[in-house]
């Protein structure tokens, strides 16, 4: 079964660590994959930049319309994500426990099956 993982970061809280506090999440993320290609069950990780420097498209009149920064008026983002492949819900809820961010106040880590993938309903 596949699930995504999805970090969900809040810049103000990020920012308020000590540089051994962030040093530690990073290297607490090294593990964590090293951990998840050791198992099989990694399929892509990917830490996205800081939500400032995102740009929202709609289309108005067949027209893009571009506007800079996040989507959202909100204290957390999406920061980053893991897909991967195992046995069930509550194996991804446990190698979501894993996550250095789990056990930040003001920072999350979601779990949700994947549904729909390269056109086919997942099992």
């Amino acid at each position: 079964m596949k699930f995504l993982i999805g970090l969900h970061i809040n810049p103000a809280v990020l920012d308020a660590l000590t540089d051994e506090e962030k040093a530690a999440i990073g290297t607490g993320h090294g593990r964590f994959i090293e951990a998840l290609k050791s198992s099989g069950e990694l399929i892509l990780t990917q830490a996205l930049v800081d939500p400032s420097q995102s740009a929202v498209v709609t289309v108005r009149g067949g027209r893009p319309v571009v506007t800079d920064g996040p989507f959202l008026e909100a204290k957390e983002f999406l920061g980053g994500f893991y897909l991967v492949d195992c046995e069930n819900r509550e194996r991804a809820i446990q190698l979501a426990a894993q996550i250095p961010d789990a056990a930040i106040e003001g920072l999350g880590v979601e779990v949700r099956q994947v549904m729909f993938s390269d056109g086919h309903l997942e099992a």
